[in-house]
């Protein structure tokens, strides 16, 4: 993690290890160690006490007194919960996108798409999934409603990890990038009931089975014995 120092080493630190446990670099199950993590990174147990704390809060780590602190298991409810927010803003902010768009707005989207389409040739897979999220931010921003964006990104950590699972799968990539091709020509048009159903439709498929997941990677996932399973998807908006 490098040498994190100053009055900003405890944000340096969560967003390090945020970055880790999302991108499943740090697996699910791990135990983290304060004292090894503080010899790392050059600092003092308090800012990596303070990082962990925050961890916690955002449902990535489990703390569990005198005995430990360990990477939190994916939990399918809390994905289900974090696709229904990010479905409700999403959808908003791409109908408003559609609204207010212009040719310089478009010609962003379209620079975005083809930054995806470099990394997804070149099998950048971190490159690919940056892109993506920048995708996502970007139609908030011209949706004139940028903080939704912090929301979701707030929300949707057990989702991507997830997304990390399924990422490897070039046919996936692929369908990424048509239907986020297809939002963008939806939004070219100014046509928002057109892009509010291209966004429903990839956000419905960011995750091919949640259940699926969980019994291909079962080690990752908590798996409560009875655990009701729920479709993700969110009936269109009528407006």
């Amino acid at each position: 993690m490098g040498n994190l120092r100053g009055e900003t080493a405890s944000q340096r630190i969560h967003a390090a290890l945020r970055e880790q446990i999302i991108g499943m670099e740090i697996a699910p199950g791990t135990a983290l160690q304060e004292k090894q993590i503080a010899a790392a990174c050059g600092v003092s147990r308090t800012p990596v006490h303070e990082a962990i704390l925050k961890l916690a809060d955002e449902r990535l780590v489990d703390i569990f007194p005198q005995y430990g602190t360990f990477v939190s298991r994916i939990s399918r409810p809390a994905v289900r919960d974090a696709m229904v927010i990010r479905q409700s803003l999403e959808r908003t902010a791409v109908r408003e996108a559609a609204r207010v768009a212009d040719s310089t707005a478009v010609a962003r989207l379209r620079d975005s798409l083809a930054l995806q389409t470099s990394a997804h040739e070149t099998g950048q897979l971190a490159a690919f999934h940056g892109a993506d999220e920048a995708f996502h931010q970007l139609v908030a921003e011209i949706s004139g409603h940028p903080n939704l964006w912090r929301v979701v990104r707030a929300e949707k950590a057990q989702v991507d990890r997830c997304r990390i699972l399924t990422l490897p799968a070039a046919d996936r990539r692929a369908s990424v990038m048509a239907e986020h091709a297809a939002i963008v020509e939806a939004i070219a048009a100014h046509d928002a009931e057109r892009a509010e159903a291209a966004m429903a439709r990839h956000l419905d498929r960011v995750l091919p089975s949640v259940d699926a997941l969980a019994d291909a990677h079962p080690e990752y996932f908590d798996m409560p014995e009875a655990e009701e399973r729920l479709p993700l998807a969110l009936p269109l908006s009528s407006r």
